[in-house]
This record gives C-alpha cells, sequence and structure tokens, in this order.
C-alpha cells in the first residue's frame, strides 16, 4: 500500500501507479541479492518505486491514450487509493515535477523522515531537505495561481 500510495503520488493515476508498483516489484525480486544492508529494506523499496514511477511517467508521457468514445461510458469508474478532497491540492499537484510530487508524497503521505526521504531520493538529509522546500514553494505556488483563477 505505502509503495502504491507513492507511485500515486508521482504519476497521479491509479492505474499507471498499479502498472509501476509491479514494474517495481520485480525489480526489488531481480535485485534483492545487490541490496546491500546500508539502508533499512523499506527505503531502499521506496527509492526505487520513487525511480520506477518517474520514469514509468516520462515513458507514458509520450504516449497518447486513445479511447473510442462508446467505451468511455462502459469503462468502470477508478477507486482512487487515499483521495486528495480538494481539488485545488490536486490540480496543483499535477502540475509539478514528479520528483516533486514524489517530494512531497513521501513527507506528507507517507510520514518519512529527511533522512529516510534523502535515501529514497538517492541524496543527503540536507538535500532532501532544500528540495522539500523548493517542491512546497512550487506546490504553493501552483496553489495560489489554482485559488486567483477562481
Amino acid at each position: 500500500d505505502k509503495v502504491f500510495t507513492v507511485a500515486r503520488g508521482v504519476l497521479l493515476d491509479s492505474d499507471d501507479a498499479a502498472d509501476a508498483v509491479q514494474e517495481t516489484f520485480r525489480l526489488v525480486f531481480k535485485g534483492l541479492s545487490r541490496f546491500n544492508q546500508r539502508s533499512r529494506l523499506g527505503t531502499w523499496i521506496f527509492r526505487i518505486a520513487v525511480n520506477t514511477s518517474i520514469q514509468y511517467g516520462r515513458r507514458k508521457k509520450y504516449k497518447s491514450r486513445q479511447v473510442e468514445l462508446d467505451s468511455i461510458s462502459e469503462m468502470p469508474m477508478p477507486v482512487e487509493a487515499k483521495p486528495i478532497e480538494d481539488p485545488r491540492v490536486s490540480a496543483a499537484m499535477a502540475t509539478l515535477r514528479p520528483d516533486d510530487r514524489a517530494m512531497l508524497s513521501l513527507f506528507y503521505w507517507e510520514e518519512l523522515s529527511l533522512n529516510e526521504i534523502g535515501d529514497a531520493m538517492g541524496c543527503g538529509a540536507n538535500a532532501a531537505k532544500t528540495r522539500l522546500y523548493r517542491a512546497r514553494e512550487r506546490f504553493r505556488e501552483s496553489y495560489e495561481a489554482q485559488e486567483n483563477e477562481e
């Protein structure tokens, strides 16, 4: 569930997040022998999840989805895991870069420490703190822009 939450925070789509989670655990299984135990297993898995989600998002960005209009009405609505209640928050998150969304998701939804976020993002705690600050600022600007449009 935690890996799904991180992937959904980066990709903003439950179906894409489910695909990224499958790929994450495939990579975890494949690379388990290389896990060097310098960090916790959960932190290592988060790092793989963040990187996989960002890469998956980049690949999906260049592929357009085309669905017949008749089949849209027959499609079930996706069930979101932890929905964001304020639509302005969702809209502001959608404007951010995937790594900014990952930082905010790891800090606010997964409640990881700066050390754990640094490990997951491949940087130190101080760099994580700086990246989190910048992600918050970009989020704030986007959120305020959403407010001003209303």
